[in-house]
């Protein structure tokens, strides 16, 4: 198309979905417009468990529980822009045409989605505005299987343009604040999601994860959340920006307020059997006696767990050393081994910088053309995979040079080590970096046979830092390693919330220099004080498929915490 004419149709396109939810949330019935009740807050207080039970003893009616949650998302969309479709009129439809089984394992639980999942009637856009007003015939395998196990999809969420950032903004639908402080973002990709979960305008979500996209969210917005391994979790029935994509493949994976709703929710999906609705599933049954050997029996079971302070890229931020230094001091005192995992016990062939380099040129090998490909004509980018996909279009020569003023006037070898392997790939070269993305895995595999390293699990940072403001992705695109190496291993990784920025504990010390570039535009807003009150999580990384022992691990961390008096306070709607 002409591109004047594009870029009209692409404002329009903007300008037509956002009147269309206006006008959704406008026309709701009363009972999603009155007040928060106490009857309401006793709904939103009860774990998922409790109430799936009382909707199978008829004690307590769907329709009232996705009243209230329907209430409470349009409240937390209200605060936080993450709503992209409320789906709660069509869900009062399916709740009582018998589209939704009430004697399954979710009966009555609403269940919020990423926008790229699909829903039939609806646009699944990705945050582009050419795919807009283009509604899928019917639900994805995903929703179907939700259905059938009693859910009830009540909202879709935001996400950023590309899906390859931790922010979450685009034309279409504005950006997503922060519940806790609406001058940060609440994380990407999934952020609308992890605003909509942390406020309680849902208690289940379900995102993807490519490099931390379900993870960082949890991470910056005070939830749970869990990284599937490949093969455990469905993934058919979405849209994406970059179809075909499988040098770091994305997993869709479970995101929750507290840890036992995530537990609950997962067990219940895995035993609906999804490879029965999804063929990219394996048929690998929940195995409770893998969760049971963990959790529950912490005082009987000395977990050994490795502590990963740093992945030698980017140093944690004090706020989040504090968080870890916290969580490894109540694991010790009751009674588990921590082990420190220093940078340097990683052979040269798998240490976390190199895993980095790899990851990062296998995701971005087309190029960035494909994510391109769908851009209107004036259409804004997330400003971090702008920043790619400009260094993407310099010619061959110019990236050279670039990479040879890092290397060697500003002697940053690592920072050059990632720019060195930027670019579009031959197929060839496509081919040999899969081989060595096998080699760093089996590396791996070998690492943590050995001896000294037979750990449970791992625990280190979600993030480099807590949530960082709107538009830091310019700057910080590339620290994502501490999520990004477990979606190159294909390890599955937990995130839970451990404590907040406190402003003068977490001050950063003036003398302190950033050690390479991609350091240096993680820290550029840091900033203790402004940042007072945001979360601080822990990440809690296993082998590949140990869902079910990941969980449990996560438990024994949540228990040893409030063993020392530790409980992270959740917010909550007003």
């Amino acid at each position: 198309m002409f591109p004047p004419f594009d870029y009209f149709e692409h404002r329009r396109a903007c300008q037509f979905k956002q009147n269309e939810r206006e006008a959704r949330i406008a026309s709701l019935p009363e009972p999603y417009k009155s007040p928060v009740t106490s009857s309401d807050r006793v709904i939103l207080s009860r774990p998922i468990s409790e109430l799936v039970r009382d909707v199978h003893r008829h004690i307590l009616q769907p329709l009232e529980i996705l009243r209230t949650y329907g209430k409470t998302a349009v409240l937390v969309h209200k605060k936080t822009n993450c709503v992209t479709e409320l789906l709660v009129s069509e869900a009062e439809k399916w709740v009582q045409d018998g589209q939704i089984n009430f004697a399954g394992p979710l009966a009555g639980i609403p269940v919020s989605l990423k926008d790229s999942i699909a829903v039939g009637g609806f646009d699944v856009t990705v945050g582009y505005s050419r795919n807009a007003g283009k509604p899928y015939p019917g639900d994805g395998a995903l929703v179907r299987l939700l259905k059938d196990a009693g859910a009830i999809p009540h909202a879709k969420t935001a996400l950023p343009i590309t899906l390859l950032s931790f922010e979450s903004s685009n034309d279409l639908w504005g950006t997503t604040k922060n519940p806790h402080n609406t001058k940060y973002s609440p994380g990407g990709s999934t952020g609308g999601e992890a605003a909509l979960l942390a406020l309680n305008g849902s208690r289940i979500g379900i995102g993807s994860d490519v490099a931390g996209s379900v993870r960082v969210p949890a991470a910056w917005s005070g939830i749970c959340s869990l990284r599937c391994s490949t093969g455990r979790w469905p993934k058919v029935g979405i849209n994406t920006s970059m179809p075909g994509q499988e040098g770091v493949p994305s997993v869709f994976s479970p995101m929750a307020r507290t840890l036992d709703d995530l537990t609950y929710f997962t067990k219940s999906m895995i035993e609906m059997r999804p490879w029965k609705y999804d063929y990219t599933v394996h048929p690998i049954e929940w195995r409770e006696e893998e969760f049971r050997a963990v959790s529950g029996t912490s005082e009987e079971k000395h977990m050994r767990v490795g502590l990963m302070l740093s992945d030698g890229v980017v140093p944690p931020a004090p706020a989040i050393v504090r968080g870890l230094r916290m969580t490894a001091s109540a694991l010790d005192r009751a009674g588990h081994t921590v082990k420190e995992i220093p940078t340097s016990s990683f052979p040269p062939s798998a240490t976390p910088a190199y895993g980095l380099q790899l990851a990062s040129t296998l995701l971005t090998s087309d190029g960035c053309k494909t994510f391109r490909s769908v851009f209107r004509t004036g259409e804004r980018s997330d400003p971090g995979a702008a920043q790619l996909s400009f260094y993407m279009s310099l010619p061959q020569f110019l990236r050279w040079l670039y990479y040879a003023y890092v290397r060697y006037i500003k002697k940053d070898h690592l920072w050059a080590s990632l720019l060195r392997s930027l670019g579009p790939l031959t197929t060839a070269q496509n081919w040999q970096y899969v081989a060595k993305r096998e080699a760093f895995r089996a590396t791996w595999f070998d690492w943590w046979d050995e001896e000294d390293q037979q750990f449970d699990f791992i625990l280190c940072p979600a993030n480099a830092t807590p949530a960082l403001p709107h538009g830091a992705m310019h700057d910080a695109v590339s620290s994502c390693g501490y999520t990004f190496l477990w979606n190159l291993l294909d390890y599955t990784a937990g995130v839970l919330p451990v404590t907040k920025v406190d402003a003068i504990k977490d001050a950063l010390d003036p003398e302190w220099k950033p050690p390479n570039g991609v350091a240096k535009g993680a820290y550029k807003h840091y900033d203790s004080v402004a940042m007072e009150g945001l979360p601080c999580a822990v990440q809690i990384v296993g082998r590949r498929l140990q869902e079910e022992k990941i969980l449990a691990c996560m438990n024994v961390v949540e228990a040893a915490l409030k063993g020392d008096g530790v409980e992270y306070e959740h917010l909550d709607i007003d």
